[in-house]
């Protein structure tokens, strides 16, 4: 008894003593950090303004040179011709529509899953290859997805899944960026507080979706940013569908905009924002957890 309360005095003290310091940066400074925060805020952002302030601009516009970046003659046409586009279509738009938010969901829930399945005995589990299976993951992140192309292709053939929404979902399932981000984060949980979930009796899936999931919560959330932003707006599976009712709508896009590239380029602009919106949504109402996992991603235990 004495020994905890003297232990809980000592932490007291230490945390009254951290609390009273004070870490003070001149004004000069903050501003400096404030300049260089907005300036790099204002870059990155450059890209997704003109790419909007162009879906608003008439046709002459679009094609000056020098280019202008603002838009002096708003116009609403570009909408109205992708609309009148996509009503002309021989599948209805929302057909398209059911097509990307089924497959994106579907996909993006199968991949955190299957990647924290996956991180987790790499995370916390000792077995022979753990450290060869890991260099794998990582090694293969340094390449491309147009070195897959073909290998998926004929993995998805051999399935017979040519056709089908699985081929649309399968090849999202296994991204090893979603691994690697999982594993990193699952190990900064102390491992004793599986040890002890072990010693109680808890079985290796329940310790997983008890504990594990629901303390890495930042983690998962985080991926599903990226799973969905790159299942959403990634026509490249296009290569395993040949029915007209089973395309998505950056597909569809890509085809209404290639129609006539000089004339639709407005159209396509038009497009981009429209594509834009779900993930720039799910972006804004997950900002906060997405800041808490970039923070802790890399401290170790």
């Amino acid at each position: 008894m004495r020994i905890a309360l003297k232990f809980n005095l000592g932490a007291s003290n230490k945390n009254t003593a951290f609390r009273s310091r004070k870490y003070v940066r001149s004004i000069g400074g903050n501003i400096i950090v404030t300049l260089i925060l907005l300036l790099t805020g204002i870059f990155l952002a450059l890209p997704l303004v003109y790419g909007i302030l162009s879906a608003f601009k008439p046709f002459d516009e679009i094609f000056l040179f020098p280019p202008r970046f603002f838009v002096t003659r708003p116009t609403f046409d570009n909408f109205t011709d992708l609309i009148n586009l996509c009503s002309n279509l021989w599948v209805p738009f929302s057909r398209y529509l059911f097509n990307s938010v089924f497959v994106t969901v579907t996909a993006t829930v199968f991949q955190v899953l299957f990647a924290s399945m996956c991180a987790y005995p790499l995370a916390k589990n000792e077995f022979p290859g753990k450290n060869t299976i890991f260099t794998v993951i990582v090694f293969s992140l340094m390449f491309v997805p147009q070195v897959t192309f073909l290998p998926q292709y004929i993995i998805i053939a051999k399935f017979g899944l040519i056709d089908t929404y699985a081929a649309l979902i399968v090849p999202s399932i296994g991204a090893a960026l979603g691994v690697f981000l999982m594993k990193q984060f699952i190990e900064q949980m102390p491992t004793s507080v599986v040890e002890a979930a072990r010693i109680d009796g808890s079985r290796e899936f329940g310790i997983f979706f008890r504990i594990i999931m629901p303390n890495v919560k930042p983690a998962w959330l985080t991926l599903i940013i990226f799973t969905f932003q790159g299942v959403w707006n990634n026509p490249s599976t296009q290569q395993f569908i040949f029915s007209e009712n089973l395309r998505t709508l950056p597909a569809v896009m890509q085809v209404i905009v290639t129609g006539n590239i000089m004339a639709r380029m407005g159209v396509g602009a038009a497009a981009s924002v429209f594509l834009m919106i779900p993930p720039i949504l799910l972006f804004i109402f997950l900002l906060s957890k997405v800041v808490e996992t970039m923070a802790f991603a890399a401290i170790k235990e």
